[in-house]
Order: structure tokens, then sequence, then C-alpha cells
């Protein structure tokens, strides 16, 4: 009987410090915050309540500052890398988070649209005037100006000035590389090139600016190379 009241007892035991261990683990899975905020921690980890939880930050985009606008739509303006273009609109485009105002204008002879930052109009030239336009088919009358340097390195400077936009530099390319006037000399492929590109673009300007159709525009030009001649 002693021995049975010895077992019973050891167990009665047993069971208070396991009630006591269980007691203490689920003290310790509730901390106690500074602002008295609670966190719980189940087997997966911890988990924010929500009152605590961070808002997602929203961006807001920036206006970038602009100058002053030089031309309107409507207007023919020539941009150096392209030739002669008009501006269709005025518009906003959101590049990054900035908020930049564009000129959209249309390439007709690329059959192209491109956009640009009115900051940055400083890139772009109105039309050439009439005493412009005279000087360059004067210059286009002129004596070839050649340079007795490698092919290589003049084509390079032609590239330049043709990239320059500029029409008095644009007429001295035509004026040098127009073979209208020799019908034995052959134009190289890429002499060829540059002398096309530097045509078309002030063909493009001409017929604008003197208001004639396409095919008067280039009488005139042919007629001030004397390009007329190798046909007759």
């Amino acid at each position: 009987m002693k021995k049975n009241k010895k077992i019973k007892k050891a167990k009665k035991i047993k069971k208070i410090k396991k009630a006591k261990k269980i007691k203490k683990i689920k003290k310790a899975k509730k901390i106690k915050l500074p602002q008295n905020k609670e966190i719980s921690t189940p087997v997966s980890g911890l988990r924010i309540t929500k009152s605590n939880e961070q808002k997602p930050e929203i961006k807001k985009i920036k206006k970038q500052a602009t100058e002053k606008k030089i031309y309107k739509p409507k207007d023919y303006i020539v941009y150096p890398k392209h030739g002669v273009g008009q501006i269709l609109s005025v518009s906003f485009k959101t590049i990054g988070d900035i908020e930049v105002q564009c000129y959209n204008i249309k390439f007709e002879k690329d059959r192209a649209m491109g956009l640009l930052p009115i900051n940055k109009q400083s890139h772009l030239r109105p039309l050439s005037t009439i005493n412009q336009i005279n000087k360059s088919v004067n210059i286009l009358k002129g004596k070839p100006k050649i340079k007795k340097s490698m092919w290589s390195r003049r084509a390079q400077e032609y590239e330049q000035k043709i990239n320059s936009g500029k029409i008095y530099e644009l007429a001295e390319v035509v004026r040098d590389l127009n073979k209208g006037t020799d019908a034995i000399i052959d134009q190289s492929y890429s002499e060829r090139q540059l002398f096309e590109k530097a045509y078309e673009r002030i063909i493009a300007e001409l017929q604008i600016v003197l208001n004639l159709s396409y095919e008067k525009t280039l009488k005139k030009l042919d007629k001030a190379l004397k390009r007329n001649q190798q046909e007759s």
C-alpha cells in the first residue's frame, strides 16, 4: 500500500511540473513591446500586426522647368541630323519620373515622327531667309573646291557639314560633289550617297521657302549646278 502511495505521489509531482513548464512556454510566446504592441510568434516566423505595417510610398511625378517656346505648331524647322521638319503639336511626356514638355515633329522625307524636349530647342533652326537661299544658289554656281587629302578624310568633313544643318555648308557639299558637268568622271558609291543626302536637304528647304513645286525646285537647282547639260 505504501508503495502504491509513493508511485501516485511521484506521478502527481510530475504532472505539476509539466503544467508549470507549459505555462512558462505560453508566457514566452507573448513579448511586450515598449509601445504596448504585441508580436505573436508562430512557427513560420514573426508576423507584425496590421497597426504596425508600412504603407507603400506614392511617388510624385516632377515637372521639368521649361524654356519659353520659340516655335509653334505648323512651323517648319530644320533639325541638323534629319533635315526639314514640321512641328505638329506640343505635348507632355513622362520620362522616368519627370514630366517633360516636347515638340512633336514630322519629317516628311523620312516619313518619321520625332520628339524634342523644349529645353533642347536650341538644336533647331528656322528656315533660311530668301537672301540666304539666293546666296546658297550662288555657292552652287561656283567652282568646286576639292582638297587633295584622302577621300576618307574628305568624306568625314562632308558628313560633318551635312549634319551641321547650315544651308551654306550644305551648298558647299553639293557643289564639291557635283559631277554633272563631266560625264566621263564617275562617282563612287560613298560620294553619291553624300551628294544625294545634301542635295535632297537643300531641295526640301528651297521648296518651302520659295513656295515652289518639287519639279520646279529641282529645275532651279540643276540649272545652278549645270546638271541639265549632261542630259542634253
